[in-house]
């Protein structure tokens, strides 16, 4: 994830091959201290470009041999020197010298995570390749079949947090194909090759602290705390900051299980949004025609009534008149090539966005959704 992708209008980049298998999630249950708990995290934006899995992708081993090796590697002096410092500032942040004597007993700067950073293989697809290859057909049939499964999981969550079941099915599935690709680098070692390499180090230490707490707390450890190379972690993928500010209990044993446990997941994703302004019973948006002289310069974060999108020719997927409503709607043309392509969206599309920073992406979640939602 390097920079901010998929502002409206403009075409975001797809990374592949970043996919793993995770292996599953225990802890001991020690009582953490409270003062690494005081400040409140800023959650991090989702942008290190570790978009959402392809449907057909195939799992890789959950730590390469690349990795491993790495982590068997004599350590590096300098490196040894500034995990010192961490050290003592995790310390001071009220984190439990047995957590840090566990978190870094086999910490070594991993280059593989250096190199992804830095040179994402990263592809330019139009809208039209996303979407096909994020929401195809398959993902949806699975989709479906995951909905109706977990239907009696989900509900109960759907009411209390007012995020509706197919909303939570369809980002599990953009995310992490419903918990079946969810990264291969431990979380620890990758977090603080990430701060020491000095890029973005400000950034990833304080997810690395963060992720420090998570151990402390008791709800992973750092041999099963598996995630991708930039430090997302579980089959909702939260980096630290989100998973101390939003992850939840789901099903009350005493953990925050993002990993193995669904009732975490679902309630965890749905605390999110919740959290971040989703508006209940209201939809994300809708695909829509434009007329041939339409204005296109016109498409972007500027709200506008249905009435008055209308008044200006834009019509409904099918060519129906727009409902004559004063709700307010921003129009999204997803790729300026593609004249075929519009949607007017609502609150909760921009609430997507908070979840990850690209226009294909939300547009993605919101109508693998609207394709869950159908019988």
């Amino acid at each position: 994830m390097s920079s901010v992708r998929g502002t409206m209008g403009l075409k975001p980049l797809l990374t592949l091959g970043l996919l793993a298998l995770l292996a599953g999630c225990t802890a001991d249950k020690q009582a953490a201290p409270t003062a690494a708990r005081a400040a409140t995290p800023q959650p991090a934006a989702r942008d290190f470009g570790d978009e959402a899995p392809i449907a057909d992708a195939q799992p890789v081993p959950k730590v390469s041999a690349e990795v491993l090796a790495a982590l068997e590697a004599p350590p590096n002096p300098d490196f040894e020197v500034w995990l010192g410092e961490l050290r003592s500032e995790a310390l001071g942040k009220g984190i439990r010298n047995s957590t840090l004597d566990a978190a870094f007993a086999k910490v070594r700067q991993i280059p593989r995570v250096i190199e992804l950073d830095r040179n994402q293989p990263e592809f330019k697809l139009t809208y039209r390749q996303y979407m096909d290859r994020v929401v195809p057909q398959s993902r949806i049939d699975k989709g479906r079949k995951m909905l109706a499964e977990n239907r009696k999981l989900l509900d109960p969550i759907a009411a209390q947090y007012g995020v509706p079941a197919q909303y939570l099915v369809a980002f599990w599935g953009v995310e992490t194909d419903f918990g079946r690709v969810t990264g291969g680098f431990p979380v620890i070692p990758a977090l603080a090759t990430l701060a020491h390499d000095g890029r973005r180090s400000a950034f990833f230490r304080r997810e690395l602290l963060f992720a420090l707490q998570i151990l402390d707390e008791g709800h992973t450890t750092p041999e099963r705390m598996i995630g991708s190379w930039a430090g997302a972690m579980g089959q909702c993928q939260f980096m630290p900051s989100s998973f101390v500010s939003y992850a939840v209990d789901g099903d009350g044993d005493g953990r925050k299980d993002l990993w193995n446990s669904k009732p975490d997941v679902f309630a965890s994703a749905a605390n999110y949004l919740r959290q971040s302004g989703w508006k209940a019973n209201e939809s994300w948006g809708r695909a829509v025609t434009l007329p041939k002289t339409f204005d296109r310069r016109l498409g972007g974060s500027d709200r506008r009534s249905f009435r008055t999108w209308a008044s200006l020719g834009i019509k409904d997927a099918h060519g129906k008149p727009l409902p004559p409503s004063d709700e307010t709607a921003a129009l999204v043309i997803p790729d300026p090539d593609d004249a075929s392509a519009a949607f007017l969206v609502t609150d909760n599309y921009f609430t997507i966005l908070k979840w990850n920073r690209s226009t294909f992406y939300a547009l993605a979640v919101g109508q693998l959704a609207d394709a869950l939602a159908k019988r």
